[in-house]
Parts: structure tokens; sequence; C-alpha cells
């Protein structure tokens, strides 16, 4: 894969402008999907605790060997969340999400 184009964030860091979405990939289905495309040079992947692949999500970033510092994953709060939640409330929301990618 050629180099990916890059945004600057106000932060310094640089997210992808192109990025893997998981939405309808079966759990089962999506470690594989997620492994090949980090293989091929992805690192924004996109999920959402309702897609119900979050979990196939983590095991590919975890077995990728891909330090963590190079990716971006994106996940989405249910509506059932409260949205928008309120800042101090955020991490709370979060943590089913965090837990299930392991990114927690």
């Amino acid at each position: 894969m050629t180099a990916v184009p890059t945004v600057l964030l106000n932060d310094g860091a640089r997210i992808p402008q192109l990025g893997f979405g998981v939405f309808q990939v079966p759990d089962d289905e999506t470690t594989t999907a997620v492994a090949a495309a980090l293989e091929a040079g992805y690192r924004s992947i996109d999920t959402a605790a309702v897609y119900g692949n979050e979990r196939g999500v983590g095991r590919a970033l975890a077995d990728s060997g891909v330090p963590r510092e190079e990716l971006f994953v994106t996940t989405k709060l249910w509506n059932a969340a409260s949205l928008p939640v309120p800042w101090p409330d955020f991490p709370g929301a979060a943590a089913p999400s965090l837990a299930a990618t392991a990114l927690l």
C-alpha cells in the first residue's frame, strides 16, 4: 500500500485520511479482515458497538504487532448512552467499547 495522506490534528498527531471500516462484518470474520487491512498498511480502523464486532477488531490489533501509537481506532457509542454524553461521564460510556477492543 502506498503512503496514506494524513491530516494534522491540533495536538500534533497525524490521522490517516483513509480508514478500514467493519460495518456488517461478522465478529468471527472481523479478526481476519482487520489483520489483512493492517498488513496492507491501514492504520485507521472504524467500528461501533452496535456492529457486534469490536472484540474481533481487538483481537486483530493485539495480534498485529503494530505499535499502538500508530493506530487510530474509531468506535461509536450507542444512543442508550444518553448522547450527548457530558465529558465527566464519557469514560464510563466508552468503557464497554474500550474493553471489547482491548484498548482499555
